[in-house]
């Protein structure tokens, strides 16, 4: 019997003994495979750790530095095992399907494999961001006001930091949306109805002789004539931009450019007046022949816009309501988030058109 107990107890000790060391070896095994160094022993990771060195985490003035682990890896429980494991599918794809194993191949999986960061970001709440940044530790008041407002935003609508930094360490997956959209919106506009009473640009177009009309401009249909009509527009002259008019007064949404004779075309409703910042504006139509296609509602192109917006804006930052800013300011905010993708410069137009004719100081 005592053979016996001691044989057990001798066997129950090297159970202890061999589990201790297989737990030790687990996680000397998880802590080595979440190195920076273990990450960059796959070729591809090659060009995600170029961009992760020009970015402000790898090198800043506080002299901080995030390894990978740090934003990939949540720092224990669960998630952290969870992570580890999904992380596992990267080496597969590596050494085995070879889906990634060239920068070729990895550019064009690129969009896919962010994706997956983002959702599981999405899911932990932007675990690894929190482990270093807090809400309740941001000085708000000493940042930039665009950083403010978009914080003050983020604190309101309860979106986690995921939501809106989605291209800190790496660049962006470069994404093109298809011409499908824009085809079926010119098919839309083709086959309005020629009783139509009110009609919506779609594209810059000639109105005659009398200048350019844009996207989205309201063109009022006074008489039709077969494919040809007669329409007029609406809007407002500022003083020293005579050449141009605008959606109303103290506001730059432009309707149409106008060629000398436009200007002299133009009818007067009122006399010039000046706004709050000095400038005299005042009220003017124009009336011309339209013989292009046009839609019946702006919604279709409001449409095809919050497709551009999820396309293009979304893949950095979560979506800005249009109200978020005014008419006057959008075309800076636009053009200046434009320049950081590969939007043409048509779909860069009818996009800061959805924003303004959505603004929250819109006048209808």
């Amino acid at each position: 019997m005592r053979k016996i107990n001691k044989t057990l107890a001798l066997t129950c000790l090297l159970g202890v003994i061999l589990g201790a060391l297989a737990i030790l070896a687990a996680q000397w095994t998880l802590h080595k495979t979440s190195s920076t160094e273990f990450c960059l022993s796959c070729h591809t990771m090659q060009a995600p750790y170029e961009e992760y060195t020009g970015s402000v985490h790898f090198q800043n003035q506080k002299g901080i530095r995030a390894e990978c682990a740090d934003c990939h890896i949540p720092q224990g429980g669960m998630d952290y095992l969870v992570t580890k494991f999904l992380a596992s599918k990267d080496i597969y794809h590596q050494f085995i399907t070879k889906k990634i194993d060239t920068p070729e191949k990895f550019e064009e999986h690129r969009l896919e494999m962010a994706q997956t960061v983002w959702a599981q970001l999405k899911a932990n709440d932007s675990a690894t961001c929190r482990s270093c940044h807090s809400m309740d530790a941001m000085d708000i008041s000493a940042q930039s006001p665009e950083a403010q407002k978009m914080h003050e935003m983020g604190i309101k609508e309860k979106q986690t930091c995921i939501d809106c930094h989605k291209g800190v360490a790496h660049f962006p997956p470069e994404v093109k949306m298809d011409d499908s959209a824009v085809k079926a919106l010119q098919t839309q506009a083709a086959s309005t109805p020629a009783d139509a009473r009110t009609l919506y640009v779609v594209s810059a177009t000639p109105l005659g002789d009398l200048g350019t009309v844009y996207p989205a401009t309201e063109l009022h249909v006074l008489k039709t004539e077969g494919t040809a009509r007669q329409v007029e527009i609406r809007g407002s002259q500022m003083q020293g931009s005579e050449q141009v008019i605008y959606y109303a007064a103290g506001q730059r949404l432009i309707l149409a450019s106008l060629s000398e004779k436009g200007q002299q075309s133009l009818k007067i409703l009122s006399d010039w007046k000046k706004d709050d910042y000095g400038n005299a504006w005042r009220d003017v139509t124009l009336q011309g022949e339209w013989s292009a296609s046009a839609l019946a509602s702006r919604e279709p192109m409001w449409d095809y816009a919050r497709k551009l917006d999820d396309v293009y804006c979304a893949g950095c930052h979560a979506p800005i309501p249009a109200h978020h800013y005014t008419l006057n300011a959008w075309p800076s905010v636009v053009k200046g988030m434009g320049a950081r993708t590969n939007i043409s410069e048509n779909e860069l137009d009818i996009l800061s058109r959805y924003f303004q004719y959505n603004a929250k100081d819109i006048k209808e």
